[in-house]
């Protein structure tokens, strides 16, 4: 037996929006970002070495951080059968805040547009979780959430900005090593 909800056109249209003009932001504000990130490093040079390897391993980090919170990841790994909908929407939301807060102290080594690149995708994803939580009936499991959450995911391809966001990160850390 299979479930259909009704989805609110107007929530969709609104995180299709939304969704589109923060990616469009962070892609323009990265992109412009990239012509200019190997001219202006803010460390000094006597500690250039040091200074490169703190910096390789905080992209590093966030490589890590922006995959671990990427909603195909997030979903699978915090699936629960047996969770409601609300239930498994907190599971998701508290699983992404709590890597991005165990990650917070990387942003002091990364340029400030790779730090915001990271944390629109995490604010992104909230919001896509919440609003499709919201248009689901009172009476939903995870499931159905889970369901409803991939299956956006795959009719909107701005759902993969955490790719844009990993190669932006790899390409900044490329130009650390030249």
């Amino acid at each position: 037996m299979q479930k259909t909800y009704a989805v609110d056109t107007s929530s969709i249209i609104f995180t299709v929006v939304v969704t589109v003009l923060v990616t469009a932001s962070i892609v323009y504000i990265l992109t412009t970002r990239l012509k200019t990130v190997s001219s202006d490093n803010p460390f000094p040079k006597e500690n250039a070495a040091a200074t490169t390897s703190m910096q390789l391993q905080a992209y590093e980090r966030l490589v890590i951080l922006v995959d671990r919170i990427a909603l195909p990841h997030v979903i699978t790994r915090v699936n629960q059968p047996n969770a409601s909908a609300r239930e498994m929407q907190l599971m998701l939301t508290q699983n992404i805040r709590s890597e991005f807060d165990y990650n917070i102290t990387q942003q002091i080594y990364v340029t400030p547009e790779a730090w915001n690149a990271v944390k629109n995708l995490k604010e992104q994803n909230l919001l896509i979780i919440n609003q499709l939580a919201n248009v689901l009936p009172p009476n939903a499991n995870g499931l159905d959430l889970n369901k409803l959450l991939l299956e956006f995911l795959m009719n909107d391809k701005k759902g993969t900005l955490h790719e844009v966001v990993s190669e932006v990160l790899s390409y900044e850390a490329k130009k650390l090593m030249e």
